[in-house]
Order: C-alpha cells, then structure tokens, then sequence
C-alpha cells in the first residue's frame, strides 16, 4: 500500500486569482455543471451489525487534509504504518514526533466519533519471512505488537505482509510460517479484546502468493482487507482502470468459492486514487478538483489520462460488497474529497447508512 503516495508529489493543482481583478477583464469560463447523472443501483435497506468501512489513514499525510465530518463515514480507521524493524529480531520501530503527533490527533478524532481505531504494521516482505521462521522472533514480534495495542489504548492491529508466499506459483500448499504468526497474534489480540485484519492480494493473478493464506487462519483473523487495485489491463474492456469491478467479482470470487473464506470476514478493497498508463498515481481530490466528471472511470488531468473508480462504480461496488461480503476498505482516507461528491460519502449513500 505504501507506495502509491510516491508519486503524489508532482500533482498540481491550480487556483483562479480572484484579487486586483480588472473591472475590463471578462470572467472566466465556470466549469459546465455534470449531466446526465446515472442512477444508483437498487439500494437496498441498511440493516445494522457488523458491516465494516474501513480506511487507512498513512502517518505521512497531514490529519488536517481530512475534514471531521468523513469520520462519520467510517466504522474503522487504521493508522499506518507502524514499521517492523528490519533486523527482523520482532521489534518495531518507533515513531518520529511529527508521526507521534499525527497518530495522537487521528485517534482522537476516531475516538470522538465511535470509529475504532487500530494500528497497521508493515516491513519488508523478507523481514517479515525471517521473522515468522523463527520461534524467538515470532514471539518477541507477537509480544512487542500487543504491548504497543493496549499500552496506547488501540482497538485493534491490521498486519500489513505483501506477500506471504509459497513455493512457486502453481504450488497451492499455504505458508505455514504465516499460519503460526497470525495464529499467535490472533490468539493474542483476542485474549485482550483486541481486533485482528489482515492485508491481502485481490488472488486474481497466478503467483506464489495467491495460495500462500492456509483456511486455518481465517479463525485467527477477524476481517481480511482484499487489496482490489492496482491490476491496469486486468479487465481488456477497462485497460487504463487498476480496479474494475471485474477485478472485485473475480476476487471475491476467488476467496469466497475457490479458498473458502466465510463472507463475514471478507472486505472489499477499493482505490481512492487514479493511475495512468505507467503506474503513477494522482489521488481522487486532485481528478475531482480537474473538473472531470466524477462519475466516470476516466479522467484526464494535465494532459494525462487516469483510470480510478468514479462515483458509479463506487454505488457498484459497495453494493457488491453489501450483497458478498462484509464490509469496504479504502486507501486511503486523505486521497477523498471533503466535498459532496466524496467518493466515501457515495459509498455510505449506496449502502443506506447515515453520516
């Protein structure tokens, strides 16, 4: 997930002037209201229980991007990341003050707003195979996360591990030392009332890591968020859009049927930012403040064309998910709108709840 911030740098965004105006000069051109605005998908009656809109919130971004009301949006928020240290001796590391600062101010805000509030851990992919084939590591790993859970009063820990994987990419026998990670931190975190998701690959693509995720765990873990993006071409009649609904269905498809995960602990994964056709990103903010028709899955911007996930496929797939699985996943949470056409308001419009 982190890297699809590092590419941001460049977006510009431009503002009219509006001061010294010369009472000669004419105004300048409004942007042409969107028409012909399609219909939603049937929306069906929001039934509360334990249907889950998740985002992620990275330690990089200023929580100020960020208006207060889009907490009411979600039910749960994941700070991220807490980094595992690369001696892969199952510490972490700690955080910067300004990291520190952030992640104060976001739990307070989740808090304030009943959202629950966890911590998203990522490291390297060899960190994180070192750690799970050592028992002392494992251990020490399991420990330090727990500790850092209940001593900061957290609702739960996402881990974020891309990927655990097998042995070659036809070889469907699960990552055991995967198994006895999550086995030990599940067993853990629910010993303290704590909450266990896990990051993991939309399994759409043949690859060491699609059957890396043994049926065991899923007992261990509470919801698994399905990274439905970052698949360009995947659907030939979408080849610029990373996430299409395409995607969604097959990888629900693949977890639910093929690998037997039970619906209540599947989330669907969805973008809050376009990419172009080489792969670098442009948050939906900047795509909305273009003037692009938003609902749209295409959108040109500085004379680039980007793929993303337009408010119309967004109704689409958060009813999908409200039909298969058991709740909604965003990354992340700053790259939205603050508008009316928020792309996480859409999504609670779709799914019937209130804000």
């Amino acid at each position: 997930m982190k890297n699809h911030v590092l590419c941001l740098s460049v977006i510009l965004v431009f503002f009219a002037s509006c001061s010294k105006k010369n009472d000669a000069a004419p105004d300048p051109t409004p942007t042409p209201p969107i028409t012909n605005i399609p219909t939603p998908p049937t929306r069906t009656p929001w039934v509360a229980g334990t249907f889950k809109v998740v985002a992620y919130m990275p330690s990089y971004k200023d929580p100020a991007t960020v208006d207060d009301s889009k907490y009411k949006m979600i039910t749960h928020l994941l700070f991220a990341f807490l980094d595992v240290n690369p001696t892969a001796d199952g510490s972490v590391d700690t955080f910067t003050a300004t990291e520190q600062a952030r992640f104060n101010t976001v739990k307070a805000k989740a808090k304030a707003n009943n959202v629950k509030f966890g911590i998203s851990v990522m490291g390297n992919e060899s960190v994180f195979a070192a750690i799970a084939a050592n028992a002392t590591a494992r251990t020490n790993l399991v420990n330090n996360l727990v500790s850092f859970v209940t001593t900061n009063d957290l609702d739960g820990l996402d881990l974020d591990w891309e990927y655990p994987r097998t042995t070659s990419p036809t070889d469907v026998n699960p990552n055991a030392n995967f198994t006895l990670l999550m086995k030990e931190l599940g067993t853990e975190l629910h010993k303290a009332n704590k909450f266990l998701s896990a990051a993991i690959t939309p399994g759409v693509y043949s690859s060491s890591n699609r059957h890396a995720i043994a049926p065991e765990v899923y007992q261990y873990v509470d919801f698994f968020n399905i990274m439905q993006y970052d698949g360009p071409g995947y659907d030939t009649t979408e080849p610029i859009n990373h996430a299409s609904y395409l995607m969604s269905v097959n990888s629900l498809n693949f977890w639910l049927n093929t690998k037997a995960m039970p619906k209540e602990k599947a989330v669907v994964g969805i973008p809050l930012y376009g990419e172009n056709a080489d792969g670098s990103a442009i948050a939906y903010r900047a795509i909305e403040d273009s003037g692009a028709n938003v609902y749209l899955n295409l959108a040109t911007v500085n004379g680039v064309a980007y793929g993303y996930n337009g408010i119309e496929l967004i109704w689409k797939k958060a009813q999908l998910a409200k039909e298969r699985a058991n709740g909604i996943m965003f990354w992340e949470f700053s790259f939205d709108s603050n508008s009316s056409k928020s792309l996480i308001r859409a999504a609670n419009d779709q799914l019937g709840r209130t804000y």
